[in-house]
């Protein structure tokens, strides 16, 4: 659906967006992420034909944005992270005035306006002055106005920014039912909405492509080895000593809490089986005993903080 190949975006002596490429395809929720200054939002203002890139292409269906942007534009939905908005209009009254500039056929305009005030949850304020809304139900408008032509490609920038939490709830599963018919690329600050929603994640930093893949595989890549933990309850010593003269333990950390021992341990492998025989044959109490994953948080800081370490270096090594 999409192609993003070599996309790359300069201010005067400043590279911004730095050889960019990715692809999403029909029913994809491509999570974008990375700090602030990555490049996020100028790749998304390129997509969507609002900026020229300064070398690379975008393909959207198979046209090219900078020589057919109309025709890309209709094929897109975009909620940038502020909302294009008429604050002196009601909701119904903007969706309406949306709904004729993306060219919808009048026969067919107020049923759409219906279908979406109800997709974004908003029929309890379709008559309010949307300048009186609060910062949650002006979201959920900017995301009714995305949606309201059938876009093919859905870009959204931040859709949960200002929601309570039933609500991102139910924006999440409005995000993964529209993944059904749509392309959906999802910015977000919020990382474990990234795990929630999306099928496969895209991180930049530096304007780089520093990782992409789903969040699972990326788990599985650096996490370098098994993380375990332990709950037992069993003299903090003994357990010391058996976790030193044990092969496969990397490393080991050791808590003592109410009247039992928190252990993490880092191994070259899954030691789950043996560590169980162990700490059973002694006589200990075995509380606990699971794999630990790496969260998205211990990803993304992984990914970007090794990144700018590695141009700290090359920096240094250059002066």
């Amino acid at each position: 659906m999409i192609v993003v190949e070599n996309l790359s975006k300069r201010y005067a002596d400043r590279l911004v967006v730095d050889g960019v490429s990715f692809h999403a395809d029909r029913g994809e929720i491509l999570g974008f992420l990375g700090p602030n200054g990555a490049g996020k939002t100028t790749t998304m203002r390129m997509i969507t034909g609002f900026l020229s890139p300064s070398g690379g292409t975008v393909r959207v269906g198979g046209l090219d944005v900078q020589e057919e942007s109309l025709k890309v534009r209709r094929m897109i939905g975009y909620l940038p992270e502020t909302p294009p908005l008429y604050p002196e209009m009601n909701v119904s009254e903007y969706l309406h005035f949306v709904g004729r500039l993306r060219e919808i056929p009048a026969r067919d305009l107020h049923r759409r306006v219906s279908e979406v005030l109800s997709q974004c949850f908003l029929q309890d304020v379709e008559k309010k002055l949307i300048n009186h809304l609060s910062k949650g139900y002006k979201q959920r408008v900017g995301l009714a106005q995305a949606l309201i032509h059938r876009p093919r490609l859905l870009i959204l920038d931040e859709p949960t920014s200002g929601l309570d939490p039933k609500q991102i709830i139910q924006i999440r599963e409005l995000i993964k039912d529209l993944a059904v018919d749509h392309t959906v690329i999802l910015s977000t600050h919020i990382l474990p909405e990234v795990q929630h929603t999306c099928s496969r994640v895209l991180i930049t930093n530096g304007g780089k492509v520093v990782a992409e893949d789903s969040p699972e595989r990326l788990e599985a890549q650096l996490k370098a080895g098994e993380r375990i933990s332990l709950k037992v309850r069993a003299p903090r010593e003994d357990l010391e000593k058996l976790f030193e003269d044990l092969p496969g333990i990397g490393s080991f950390r050791i808590r003592s809490v109410e009247n039992a021992c928190l252990v993490e341990i880092a191994a070259a492998g899954d030691l789950r089986e043996l560590l169980a025989r162990e700490i059973v044959q002694a006589g200990w109490g075995l509380l606990e005993l699971r794999s630990l994953s790496l969260s998205m948080e211990e990803i993304f800081l992984k990914l970007t903080t090794e990144e700018k370490k590695e141009k700290n270096l090359e920096v240094t090594a250059d002066v």
